[in-house]
């Protein structure tokens, strides 16, 4: 660690600040962790010593309507592959990345109710086929929920960007507790801030107090007992919770109107997108929660995109030639799911951000995480569901970084490798299940 604990004092991992109906997580503080790493995971102040490994974190992300593969995957495997157009935003994290193709949906193809949409996106969550009405099976996340998230204030997280009324169960969910029971995703930032803080009131709403204002007398007192390095940070952590309290305040209020499909456009997605990826790095910092998943577009999206300049069509006109929009598989419709892939990848880029920019033990909360981006299908326009193109991030456990591996498996494989050999929660097997992809490993 930078500073080795001596004489200072020791802090819970489960610390909060703590008000009237309201309480804010603490970052990572020196405070809290031993002269080898180890969390303080007891209430010291009790007199319970207890101390245990910093936890691993799991979020699962996804993006709807396949890639443009010239553009997305790099032509070379190994250390030296060439960042390709649609990754480019990846740059400063190459080495905390590893870029996985080759992959099977193997239940997208199973015989059965649906359409390619529905089968690909039952498939690549669950590894099992569409019902007809939703998923068949529990999906990867809650898996490893089941496996890790009793020990959190919430067992999981489902955060979602796209407030599209279009489409079926399947198609505005991924995330599945059971058979047919979807677990939907939280799209208005409002609603996440009442959830992680757990207080809302008219004075908030006005914007006239801040949340910060109910446990600012516990802060006060909390601070006189930490050395300067962790008043910082404390100091940081509230004024970054004051922050995203006023972005979201000052919103404007037809975000929350979700309109009939044949209009759907994204109503400054970007701003809410980052909004919802501050929340859930607030979540994983504070430990509220160590597993999430986080749908940035929908199954078979079909906004518009007029901060890239793309309105004439919806992204999922453009994955088609279908006479609104040039299709997929033209050179213009390449170049436009080239860009549309870009901002995906660029949003996925920041929450990496957020999570190395904050310190935790004796390196970073990125050091700790493991986060899988996964797409709805391969080459978007023919419903690809071989060769399937994902990344993965951090540094838990055995996951080598820094390369591309193509490989071949299913991507219950991919989800069973990083279930046990990454994050170490012994999951054992998932449907589809063939073997662990070892070339994945350090």
């Amino acid at each position: 660690m930078s500073q080795v604990i001596t004489k200072r004092p020791r802090i819970s991992r489960r610390r909060l600040l703590k008000g009237v109906g309201a309480s804010v997580g603490l970052p990572p503080l020196v405070s809290m962790f031993n002269s080898s790493g180890c969390a303080y995971a007891a209430d010291l102040s009790a007199g319970v010593k207890k101390e245990a490994p910093i936890e691993n974190r799991f979020v699962l992300w996804f993006n709807g309507n396949g890639i443009p593969e010239r553009y997305w995957i790099p032509a070379e495997t190994g250390a030296d592959y060439r960042l390709t157009p649609c990754l480019t935003p990846l740059a400063p994290f190459r080495d905390d990345i590893h870029i996985v193709t080759g992959l099977d949906n193997f239940a997208a193809g199973l015989p059965g109710p649906g359409n390619g949409h529905h089968n690909s996106m039952s498939g690549l969550m669950t590894c099992t086929r569409f019902s007809g009405r939703g998923a068949s099976g529990i999906s990867i996340d809650q898996a490893i929920a089941g496996k890790i998230g009793a020990d959190s204030r919430f067992r999981s997280l489902q955060i979602g960007v796209a407030q599209e009324s279009f489409g079926e169960s399947i198609q505005r969910n991924m995330s599945w507790a059971s058979f047919d029971r979807a677990l939907p995703p939280e799209m208005l930032p409002e609603r996440l801030f009442d959830r992680l803080f757990g207080h809302r009131e008219e004075g908030w709403i006005n914007r006239k107090r801040s949340i910060l204002d109910l446990v600012m007398e516990d802060a006060s007192s909390l601070k006189k007992e930490l050395p300067k390095d962790d008043q910082l940070r404390v100091d940081e952590q509230m004024a970054a919770v004051r922050d995203v309290e006023r972005a979201i305040t000052t919103l404007p209020p037809e975000y929350r109107r979700i309109d009939p499909p044949e209009y759907e456009d994204m109503k400054d997605w970007p701003r809410i997108a980052k909004l919802q990826s501050d929340l859930l790095a607030h979540a994983l910092i504070t430990r509220q929660t160590r597993v999430a998943s986080y749908m940035l577009t929908k199954c078979q999206s079909i906004c518009r995109f007029p901060w890239l300049g793309y309105t004439a069509a919806r992204h999922h006109d453009y994955t088609h030639a279908d006479g609104r929009a040039p299709g997929a598989d033209g050179v213009e419709g390449q170049r436009i799911m080239r860009d549309i892939c870009r901002w995906h990848v660029a949003e996925f880029a920041y929450l990496l951000q957020r999570l190395k920019a904050t310190p935790e033990g004796d390196g970073n909360l990125l050091d700790h995480c493991c986060l899988a981006f996964v797409h709805e299908h391969a080459e978007a326009n023919p419903h690809k569901n071989n060769g399937l193109a994902m990344i993965v991030a951090g540094h838990v456990g055995r996951l080598a970084t820094g390369r591309h591996t193509e490989t071949t498996g299913t991507v219950a494989d991919l989800y069973v490798t990083l279930a046990d050999d990454v994050l170490g929660v012994g999951l054992g097997t998932f449907p589809t299940f063939n073997r662990k992809l070892t070339e994945l490993l350090a």
